[in-house]
């Protein structure tokens, strides 16, 4: 397994080193990198390394595509690489196989509905929706009177009102009316949206700690060549103290997020383990963009606020992918509802577990 997870993450890291990096990316305003940059993804077959190969995809283990993730957020990519994975993964779920391009999922917020009509037709709103507007087909989990189903719908079926996240990334408003699929199936059994809510929520945390590497090595790096009152300002106390504020939160988020990938790779079901480790993962991640991002951003001074230094493209996300599949306070308030109905006592012996 870990050869495998190696051999995953060298590729993935090779095509973004080449064709992503931040640097150039930030400074492209013609966005002429993310068309060769999708291109290469797709043919190692990254997007839909979660899709096994009878059903058009790559076959990679849950724990390989967890890597993935963290290292695109280690580059800050923006492409839907993880969209385009938890689609493939939702379509897989139904045995549905996927196409070939981009890919999002609906909903992508647990307040938002898609409903099933007794005639086969999809029809609900969901905001916040992640690179719908690129998009070419959404994998879509819809409730009906005979239960959850989950669908592949032609994206050009949907009307799309654009919208962008802090990070200035697509954050789209999907409607479907009266949609009718290309593919629709049952979702397996003990399959909800609460289920893919949770897998959205794993994969945002491990690309917020990867973000969060990627600031604490910027903002190390950048006090080793800052130089005020003639020495470098890594010398200075009070800077040493922030960045040892932010290696704490990026070990924190990094530690949770693994963790529950961890748990998800090697459950057989998503449990009341698997829930405890999800949710508190996102909580934590959530937490750790925040306070990493604003350590990051007191390290560099001014200069990190400006367009033309990349601190931004990692801040700026990390804090947006924290309300995606369901903000901090969305799980807090979840998860105290969970240990309130099953009581601590009984929850207890799952953590200690880990």
């Amino acid at each position: 397994m870990a050869e495998s997870d190696n051999i995953v993450v060298e590729t993935a890291e090779k095509i973004f080193a080449d064709l992503a990096d931040p640097q150039t990316v930030n400074n492209d305003k013609k966005d002429s990198w993310r068309a060769p940059l999708w291109q290469a993804l797709s043919e190692a077959g990254l997007p839909l390394a979660w899709v096994p190969d009878d059903l058009g995809g790559s076959g990679a283990s849950l724990a390989d595509g967890f890597a993935l993730l963290n290292a695109a957020g280690r580059f800050a990519v923006a492409v839907p690489l993880a969209e385009t994975m938890l689609a493939g993964w939702l379509l897989a779920q139904a045995k549905i196989a996927s196409p070939e391009g981009e890919m999002t999922v609906l909903p992508a917020s647990p307040r938002d509905r898609i409903t099933l009509d007794a005639d086969g037709a999809l029809s609900g709103r969901a905001r916040g929706v992640p690179f719908a507007k690129a998009a070419k087909h959404f994998a879509v989990l819809a409730h009906g009177k005979n239960g959850v189903s989950i669908a592949l719908v032609d994206a050009a079926k949907g009307r799309i009102e654009s919208g962008l996240n802090v990070g200035y990334d697509h954050s789209d408003i999907v409607t479907l009316d009266k949609v009718q699929p290309v593919t629709i199936k049952g979702a397996p059994d003990g399959f909800d949206q609460t289920t893919m809510m949770l897998m959205g929520g794993v994969a945002r945390s491990l690309q917020i700690a990867g973000a969060l590497e990627a600031m604490l090595d910027i903002s190390v790096r950048y006090s080793n060549e800052r130089v005020a009152f003639e020495k470098k300002i890594s010398k200075f106390q009070a800077v040493q103290h922030n960045l040892a504020r932010l290696a704490g939160e990026s070990a924190a988020a990094l530690a949770a997020a693994t963790s529950a990938a961890d748990a998800i790779a090697n459950a057989t079901s998503f449990d009341d383990e698997v829930y405890l480790e999800a949710a508190s993962a996102k909580i934590r991640c959530a937490e750790a963009a925040e306070k990493g991002g604003a350590i990051a951003h007191q390290v560099h001074g001014a200069i990190g606020f400006t367009n033309e230094h990349i601190l931004h493209r990692y801040s700026l996300r990390a804090l947006a992918w924290r309300d995606d599949f369901g903000s901090e306070s969305h799980w807090a308030v979840e998860l105290g509802k969970l240990v309130a109905n099953r009581g601590a006592d009984e929850l207890w012996p799952l953590v200690a577990s880990r």
